[in-house]
């Protein structure tokens, strides 16, 4: 899976020498352009769009190509190519040996008169958190299928992500030129795994080694790609043997958009023809509303398809006045209202800014922003909601890759990058202090593994503490932390890739080599049935005293709520005074943080404190903390309790000659086979297969495949472990429980 994000900008003067190639709606490009038509204040001319993909759709081969047709480089480089240069949006090395992408990366350029700025983000799961941030900005995307793979288990994990943030989208079936490929198979997965109301709007004309050109559904005419790089376009008759086919496929498009538009739904009541114009409209209207999806196609790699979506993106995706952006203010009651932003690209209105991503440069902390309303200019001094910090910018610049351009200003909607800002991901910024607005917050997942992690010799620590403080900061979902009870230091985060990358970001770019343990499951308990506690903490001899009562009910949360805790201040009266109350729900946080039942993270769990009692000299908000704390004990021993376990989605495509093995490896590993698919001579599985089985997973499918298997693994939820592991989890507990014991009794 992979995000790329298109947005508006304002170009600064140094644009380069753009190539002369004219788009579908007619429009052309002038290499002395500063602004695109309109200028700054337009904003019906600018765009805030994704392209998503699963690993392996052609996402950054696409992103290549848009960057050529647009002017932005003056020659195409592919992922693995030969000449060693590798994609433009891949800088970093190891994302070239690799040939993936592993820190999102922006640039800027024009389409017709039309201004759109990229963020090319990773595709694989462990990198979610930049595709979270990235869709976060986003108005609109562009969802990549492959034409062989077709919707995938990322694809899955995308479409999520997208309805998360509420972004409209288009459909488009890349590698039409690969052997199997079959954009129908696709269109009904589109229809029955993501149900999607969905329709082509083109048509392939040859598939494989035949594949063409396109057949616009829409405006009814071929199109040819010509030229070394596809940049000639050529408009034809539809073939004559695909002549009734465009015309049925045009008729069901307005069928399914007749269910998505009510106003093309009147016309199709009414048994009229809608025109040419008509359908578009309806398309725009239905797609923005996300009633339909459009589906494109065509082949990155053979540079054909390409312009036409971007004419789609321009013709189909919402500009910025399309789409509602609200900050949250707090009220004078202490809750949080809505406030809903103003695109306006004029320093009319109040600057807010989201930080969305941070990432250490070679002059400091690059932090990206996107701008939601009014402008700021560089030497402005901008405000941090969170903290109340201000800072001056010095310099506001525009990226190309690993490059930077330095801009004077930047207007709601752009995305800049700032330096010497002190934030963390997801802060928002204002130039009036006064102005209390934050915005909405980008959802963060928890890590699912760990490992232990030091550095192979003591010189190295200096630098392997400036590593982790850097890569922990720009990467919310890398966590690193020293367990207290077995005297080491653990990394957690996303898989396995996730936490190898970051050991050799370490190696390269700070010196320092690192030596790694196994991979441990982040496993979390949590409470089956209700429990009453009731404790009453007295300590009132030798020194102040502390005195505290907590009553109350502990409950587990519904199942779709598992990984999350709650805290409810019940109490009525002054029993225990409301200045005491965070005490106890700090004890209740802290000590879920430790778990009580097998040492694991509590979640699923809400704490509601009904009563109580205080003394009026010895309680505090310490003594509240610590009787929270012991009543959660009380809990841990006398409730029922179970260990949760992640369960991971899990994809495998192998020659169907090899299925039988397959199926055998997922039964060993407890997995339970959710579906199935065969194509040609290959075959696709499906399943559920609990992360703690998954490790030693590739080497024996490669070894099984002859080489030839391949597999997807992500987070799919918590569910309670099988007895077998709960009983290995506890039996680990005790026996280090007993140890300390020990180790306690020998030192009195």
């Amino acid at each position: 899976m992979s995000c790329l994000l298109l947005q508006r900008s304002h170009l600064c003067s140094r644009l380069p020498k753009l190539h002369q190639v004219p788009s579908l709606l007619g429009l052309v490009h002038d290499k002395h352009v500063r602004y695109a038509s309109g200028g700054p204040g337009d904003v019906s001319k600018m765009r805030n769009i994704g392209i998503s993909a699963h690993i392996d759709s052609g996402k950054t081969t696409l992103t290549e190509r848009i960057l050529y047709y647009t002017g932005r480089i003056d020659a195409i480089h592919e992922v693995k190519g030969k000449d060693g240069v590798g994609a433009t949006m891949d800088s970093m090395e190891l994302e070239k040996q690799r040939g993936i992408t592993i820190q999102s990366a922006a640039t800027y350029t024009i389409w017709g008169d039309h201004n759109i700025n990229i963020i090319d983000t990773p595709g694989h799961v462990d990198f979610t958190i930049e595709v979270e941030r990235a869709l976060r900005v986003l108005d609109g995307a562009v969802l990549v299928l492959c034409a062989v793979g077709g919707v995938q288990s990322q694809t899955m994990t995308v479409d999520r992500q997208m309805k998360r943030y509420n972004v409209p989208r288009i459909a488009f079936i890349n590698k039409l030129d690969r052997k199997g490929s079959d954009p129908k198979r696709v269109l009904h997965q589109l229809r029955t795994k993501l149900k999607q109301n969905a329709a082509f709007i083109q048509l392939p004309i040859g598939l494989e080694a035949n594949c063409k050109g396109l057949v616009d559904v829409v405006n009814e005419r071929a199109i040819y790609f010509e030229g070394d790089f596809g940049t000639k376009i050529v408009y034809d008759e539809i073939p004559k043997d695909m002549r009734a086919e465009s015309e049925d496929t045009r008729a069901e498009l307005v069928e399914h958009l007749a269910n998505g538009d009510d106003i093309l739904g009147e016309l199709f009541l009414e048994e009229k023809t809608p025109t040419t114009a008509d359908i578009h409209a309806a398309i725009r209207r239905a797609t923005i509303a996300q009633t339909f999806t459009p589906v494109m196609m065509g082949t990155a790699l053979k540079n054909k398809g390409v312009q036409p979506l971007l004419d789609a993106v321009i013709s189909y995706l919402p500009n910025p006045t399309e789409v509602d952006n609200f900050a949250l203010q707090e009220t004078l009651s202490g809750e949080q209202s809505r406030v809903l932003m103003n695109p306006e690209r004029s320093a009319n209105f109040p600057f807010v800014a989201l930080a969305f991503k941070l990432e250490q440069g070679k002059f400091g902390q690059l932090t990206y922003l996107r701008v939601y309303q009014g402008s700021v200019k560089k030497g402005d001094t901008v405000w941090n909601t969170r903290i109340g910090k201000k800072t001056r910018l010095s310099r506001l610049v525009q990226m190309h890759s690993n490059k930077m351009e330095d801009v004077d200003e930047v207007f709601a909607g752009d995305i800049c990058a700032v330096f010497g800002v002190d934030c963390a991901s997801g802060d928002s910024f204002v130039l009036d202090r006064d102005l209390k607005l934050s915005m909405e917050s980008i959802y963060v997942p928890d890590p699912v593994i760990s490992m232990s992690i030091k550095p192979a010799d003591k010189k190295s620590e200096n630098n392997f503490g400036k590593a982790v403080a850097r890569f922990t900061k720009e990467d919310p979902t890398y966590k690193v932390w020293f367990d207290n009870e077995n005297k080491e230091t653990i990394a957690s985060g996303m898989g396995e890739l996730h936490l190898e990358i970051y050991a050799q970001r370490m190696e390269r770019e700070y010196n320092v080599k690192v030596e790694m343990g196994k991979p441990r499951v982040a496993f979390k308990e949590t409470l089956l049935e209700p429990i009453n506690f009731d404790y009453w903490h007295r300590k009132q001899s030798g020194g102040r005293g502390e005195y505290a009562r907590v009553i109350g009910l502990m409950e587990p949360l519904p199942a779709t709520e598992n990984t999350s805790i709650d805290f409810r201040d019940e109490t009525t009266g002054t029993n225990v005074p409301k200045n005491f109350i965070p005490g106890v729900k700090k004890g209740f946080v802290d000590s879920c943080e430790k778990g009580g039942y097998a040492g694991q993270k509590v979640t699923g769990v809400r704490m509601r404190l009904k009563d109580g009692a205080h003394h009026i000299v010895d309680s505090s908000e310490w003594a509240f903390y610590q009787a929270a704390q012991f009543a959660f004990q009380d809990c841990a021993e006398d409730g029922k309790w179970t260990i949760l376990e992640p369960i991971m989605n899990v994809e495998i495509n192998i020659p169907a000659e090899f299925s039988s093995f397959v199926f055998g490896m997922l039964t060993k590993r407890s997995g339970i086979v959710t579906g199935q698919d065969g194509r040609d001579d290959w075959f696709t599985v499906e399943a559920e297969v609990p992360l703690n089985n998954m490790f030693g997973f590739s080497p024996e499918l490669r070894g099984l495949t002859q080489g030839k298997g391949e597999y997807t693994m992500e987070y799919a939820r918590y569910s309670p472990a099988s007895q077998e592991t709960q009983t290995a989890i506890l039996k680990a507990f005790r026996e280090k429980d007993d140890d300390k014991s020990s180790k306690g009794k020998k030192k009195n």
